[in-house]
């Protein structure tokens, strides 16, 4: 997840380490705003989507790139939609988190 996040929004990692809980956290962001990425003991999910997200919106500047970056993830990109305030598409990421894509432009 934090590679595919890099990749789109243009972020690096801005730390990684052991969660309080067990497993390991990384927050991937920029230096204003991040993302903590959690994995326990290396495996993902199961998460319930809407438990209690709904989805994570990203801007980006350019859509057709993002979803080209989305689908060499091996992600299924969907319910792609144009209308005000812009272009959007969805995709769900491995744990079943929607995310929403969405360009001003």
């Amino acid at each position: 997840m934090s590679q595919l996040l890099k990749g789109l929004c243009g972020w690096h990692e801005r730390w990684r380490g052991p969660s309080l809980l067990g497993g390991s956290t990384i927050h991937v962001g920029s230096e204003r705003d991040y993302i903590a990425v959690y994995t326990k003991d290396g495996a993902h999910g199961p998460f319930a989507k809407g438990a209690p997200l709904n989805h994570v919106a990203l801007v980006v500047g350019d859509l057709d790139e993002a979803e080209r970056t989305v689908t060499a993830a091996g992600l299924k990109p969907f319910n792609h939609a144009d209308y005000e305030p812009g272009r959007r598409f969805y995709f769900f990421d491995w744990d079943g988190i929607e995310f929403e894509i969405f360009s001003y432009g």
